[in-house]
């Protein structure tokens, strides 16, 4: 098994024990919804600290029920995690796009691959051409 196999094993392990280790531990019992997000546990804490504390904004749009704001959060997740993932891809393409005009640079101009590293980098005759 290679070194990043091993890696994105035991990545994944890692998070598969952070999701369970809360459920099979029983963390949150105590409370009537265990696991609420940071928005309501900060509102609880709020208003046991100032009863009368009235919010400075209110929210544009307030989703029917918690199914629908389920949805919704988990729609913006994932268009999140698009971009993400295209701005990377995007990233990588280019990057494998550039290495192989270099090597078709190379094979035009009839240099092995390892006389260039060979000399320390490009030679003089290359360095020329892209000046």
């Amino acid at each position: 098994m290679s070194r990043n196999t091993k890696i994105n094993v035991l990545l994944l392990l890692v998070v598969a024990a952070l999701a369970v280790l809360p459920l099979a531990l029983g963390l949150g019992d105590h409370k009537e919804e265990p696991f609420t997000g940071a928005d309501g546990e900060a509102e609880t804490a709020i208003t046991e600290i100032e009863p009368d504390y009235k919010p400075w904004f209110s929210p544009l749009y307030e989703p029917p029920s918690g199914e629908i704001e389920s949805a919704l959060f988990s729609l913006q997740a994932a268009l999140g995690a698009g971009v993400l993932a295209y701005y990377f891809g995007l990233r990588r393409g280019r990057r494998q796009g550039e290495q192989q005009a270099r090597e078709r640079e190379r094979d035009a101009e009839g240099t092995p691959p390892d006389a260039e590293s060979a000399s320390g980098g490009a030679s003089e005759e290359s360095m020329a051409e892209r000046s």
